[in-house]
């Protein structure tokens, strides 16, 4: 029974998407090709002193997106500082720096990552005025990075991108925040608790008192899943019946994670000017997000292990009002984009279950990915496709009448290494550095040997992919974790963000070259296979030897 119902929920998974691909793809696309600007977006643009009208180089659009999360970074850092003078603080103390920092990075990048109870830690004015605001402009940001990659490819010899502040608050006002009231209002109404109650005293039926606290969550859990940020007003995430109170909404929230990154494909083609070109995006994604979700259910209704299959199955860590098939798909969306929510706790997954959700991180966000950062790192993959095309059959590459040139391939191959290069790099140190090796195995790890190997790769990769979700056995609030990952999710978030800013830069100055008999299809099967091995190649195998010490090893021993 729980495997028909697995099935049909992902039939009508399908089914929703499919329906809103055009309409949401095509509303996005109108978003940012608009020419005119709303009453309220004029109010804001002379309130802040922009110049709507002016375009930006690629150069002036990285300044803009630096200068705009570096302020956001501060402001979220000082929030948590002085938490215990602000109004709602529910007398929590304020947190400490290293914390502090790593939250604030965490929550800029998109990246969500939580080393700490988030109901015994902030105050309701920290959550609201920082973070869930965060949650919205970082959102904005990815998609703003997104919409000028496509300009790269859409104009002829041009020096400019759009403009970032006319993006980012199109995609707050005009996109974001309309969905985000929506799906808070459908969540307020299954259940999901909204309030600033603080914590509430109740008599448990065996004749205890436990607390339990309050909190304004549905508006934060709308954002958190339509921005692909991930982060739980609760320490059990989306598993805490307070923010997913049943099987349905665990099922909406997949669809809110979901339906901007795989309707932007729609946009792309729709900007380019052929439609065609997303429909072969959208089907690479679709490719990789169906593969990842049939292999995790299947080794976890497997239920590899002696205790497993005495106890029928794969249950530890899992909501019994979900199931193996409900955790799964939450699991495999929440990782291939990089909202990190859980509604399930990845460290009890079976060996190599537990291995998925590290996987779908290392593919590099694209099945579907982040908001914004699925389509761009999507994108650079097919550029590098294009270009190993043209080596086998000996001609200069072109993707969408653009020439892949040098220059290009350079910053496409450095986007594809930093990811990897920070992951391996901070796992490495984490182990190689004698004090540093006496924290983390002493301190941080819970599960020695192949598994604790496997809770710290999965940190990095996490952090560096912005995604958010962990290992729940890793104790992550250390000095060099806190430091560490505030460092990698920065990196992670803003070096990519430059490379594909300067790439569509390259992009724009270019005029269009015509078609001719030896340009490659890139609407085809051909060429979506094509793009299949090369994300396969350059990005998940980067990781095999890795992997074979950690999940692997644990998995097949």
């Amino acid at each position: 029974m729980d495997i028909f119902f697995g099935i049909l929920q992902f039939l009508a998974l399908v089914a929703l998407l499919a329906v809103l691909y055009r309409p949401v793809g095509d509303y996005m696309a109108r978003i940012y090709t608009s020419s005119t600007h709303s009453r309220v977006e004029r109010g804001f643009y002379r309130l802040t002193g922009v110049a709507q009208e002016t375009e930006q180089s690629w150069q002036a659009y990285l300044r803009s997106v630096l200068w705009f999360s570096a302020a956001g970074l501060l402001l979220v850092y000082v929030l948590q500082r002085v938490q215990e003078v602000l109004p709602y603080s529910l007398g929590l103390p304020a947190v400490p720096e290293g914390l502090a920092f790593n939250t604030a990075a965490s929550f800029v990048t998109n990246t969500n990552w939580q080393s700490y109870s988030p109901e015994v830690t902030l105050g309701y004015t920290v959550q609201m005025a920082g973070l869930a605001v965060q949650n919205f402009v970082s959102a904005a940001v990815g998609l703003a990075v997104a919409v000028a990659l496509i300009r790269g490819f859409a104009r002829r010899s041009s020096g400019t991108l759009g403009n970032f502040w006319v993006d980012l608050t199109r995609g707050v006002l005009r996109l974001l925040l309309p969905l985000a009231l929506v799906s808070a209002v459908v969540l307020l109404a299954s259940g999901v608790i909204q309030n600033v109650n603080g914590f509430t005293d109740i008599t448990t039926l065996a004749g205890g008192t436990q607390s339990l606290p309050g909190g304004p969550v549905a508006s934060q859990e709308a954002i958190k899943m339509l921005g692909t940020n991930g982060g739980g007003f609760f320490n059990a995430n989306s598993a805490h019946p307070f923010e997913n109170p049943a099987a349905w909404t665990s099922f909406f929230e997949v669809l809110l994670m979901l339906v901007i990154p795989f309707s932007l494909p729609r946009t792309f083609g729709r900007m380019v000017g052929d439609r065609r070109q997303g429909l072969a995006i959208a089907a690479v994604m679709s490719t990789f997000f169906a593969a990842s979700l049939a292999l995790l259910s299947w080794l976890e209704l497997a239920g590899n292990g002696t205790a497993t299959l005495l106890a029928g199955a794969a249950m530890e860590g899992k909501e019994q009002r979900f199931g193996i098939l409900g955790s799964t798909l939450f699991g495999t969306a929440s990782t291939l984009t990089s909202t990190g929510a859980v509604n399930s706790m990845h460290d009890s997954f079976t060996s190599l279950g537990g291995m998925m959700p590290m996987l779908n991180m290392m593919l590099g966000e694209v099945a579907p990915g982040g908001v914004g950062s699925g389509l761009y790192s999507i994108l650079v993959l097919a550029i590098i496709a294009v270009f190993v095309a043209g080596l086998l059959v000996g001609r200069t590459p072109e993707y969408l009448g653009k020439k892949i040139t040098p220059r290009i391939i350079k910053l496409a191959s450095l986007y594809i290494l930093v990811v990897p290069v920070l992951i391996l790099a901070g796992t490495a140190l984490s182990f190689a550095v004698p004090a540093l090796a006496e924290s983390v195995t002493g301190t941080s790890i819970w599960n020695p040997g192949n598994h604790g190997l496997s809770e710290v790769l999965y940190a990095f990769t996490s952090a560096a992919n912005n995604n958010g979700s962990a290992f729940a056995g890793l104790t992550a609030n250390t000095p060099w974790f806190n430091t560490a990952l505030g460092v990698v999710m920065l990196l992670g978030r803003f070096i990519p963000i430059a490379l594909v800013l300067a790439l569509a830069g390259a992009l724009a100055v270019q005029d269009k070259v015509p078609a001719t008999a030896g340009t490659l299809p890139t609407h085809k099967p051909l060429f979506v296979g094509l793009l299949i091995g090369v994300t396969l190649i350059v990005t998940a195998l980067t990781y095999f030897p890795v992997l074979t010490l950690g999940p692997l090893a644990e998995g097949l021993h």
